[in-house]
């Protein structure tokens, strides 16, 4: 007898003890039809099995031993593979790092949130609905470049010199640039004591292109924000083209968008941006350009700049 019928018939504990056994006092969230349900190796609690089917069941495990060792969903399960090799006859166990996400943020009330929320690497208790997002700025770039212009080789990542940036923001509006090289994952961090107004803006992305060589700004992709509302004059002012992104379109530039991610653990949400200086920027960014990257082969962001350098 399969075990989805198992658990119909109310057998379920017998056939799940031998999944459940490796993980003594782990918690796993299970989403079935209209019920949301919690399974501890001693039964089922809070939601029903009503609607249970192949397609809609799902089974997290959270909040165990390896996920409290930092294996972070997205990076550690790679796309299924570590569920794959764990349960090779049991495919309902594969699920993706959103269905983990979505479970941890439904599952969790009151004093388990924040158990919960300890075992997320940003901390955030909530999830801001795609429906609600704040003004972007988007659309109010005049004569933009757009990034199906940008030339071959910038997407191959052959030749250093081009950049993504962005802005990353702090408490009441407060920003900090970054920049991040394609070739290299090089990562540059320059202070907005003043705002980020477009004026604000192209004074210090114009002075921080000038403490590296001209030959290695090529171009800089961003997106559709109204801080890059002078681009057509930045140009002008370094020679550096500016291609813009696709409307929320963020994996365009994914590599600063990862470097953001990573730089929330120097300046989390609610820093005010505004105090720090280029010192505060330079420590953090050292911090990212001394650290091997797998993508680098082992090699450091800083050696592969050293050697586009040479």
């Amino acid at each position: 007898m399969g075990w989805l019928r198992a658990i119909r018939c109310g057998w379920w504990q017998s056939v799940l003890g031998g999944l459940l056994q490796p993980f003594r006092g782990s918690w796993f969230v299970t989403v079935a039809g209209s019920g949301i349900g919690l399974i501890t190796p001693t039964g089922l609690h809070e939601g029903g099995l009503d609607g249970l089917n192949r397609r809609n069941w799902r089974r997290i495990r959270c909040c165990g031993g390896w996920w409290r060792r930092n294996w972070r969903s997205g990076g550690h399960l790679n796309r299924w593979s570590w569920l794959k090799r764990t349960y090779p006859d049991h495919p309902e166990m594969y699920v993706s790092h959103e269905t983990i996400y979505l479970s941890l943020f439904v599952q969790g009330k009151g004093a388990l949130r924040r158990e919960l929320t300890e075992c997320l690497r940003t901390g955030r208790a909530y999830r801001r609905p795609k429906t609600k997002r704040a003004p972007s700025g988007k659309g109010q770039i005049v004569d933009p470049v757009m990034i199906s212009e940008r030339p071959a080789e910038v997407e191959d990542r052959a030749v250093p010199g081009h950049w993504e940036g962005d802005l990353l923001m702090g408490k009441r509006q407060t920003a900090i640039g970054t920049l991040v090289e394609r070739h290299t994952r090089y990562v540059m961090l320059f202070p907005l004591p003043d705002g980020n107004t477009a004026q604000a803006v192209r004074d210090a992305l114009t002075e921080t292109v000038q403490r590296l060589p001209d030959h290695l700004w090529k171009s800089v992709t961003w997106d559709q924000g109204k801080e890059m509302a002078q681009h057509a004059q930045f140009k002008v002012d370094t020679g550096i083209q500016v291609f813009f992104c696709d409307p929320k379109s963020p994996w365009q530039r994914g590599t600063n968008e990862n470097t953001n991610g990573l730089l929330r653990q120097y300046f989390p949400k609610g820093t005010d941006m505004s105090r720090l200086t280029q010192h505060d920027l330079d420590e953090a960014a050292h911090s990212l350009n001394t650290r091997p990257r797998q993508t680098l082969r082992r090699m450091t962001p800083s050696d592969k700049l050293a050697e586009a350098l040479q």
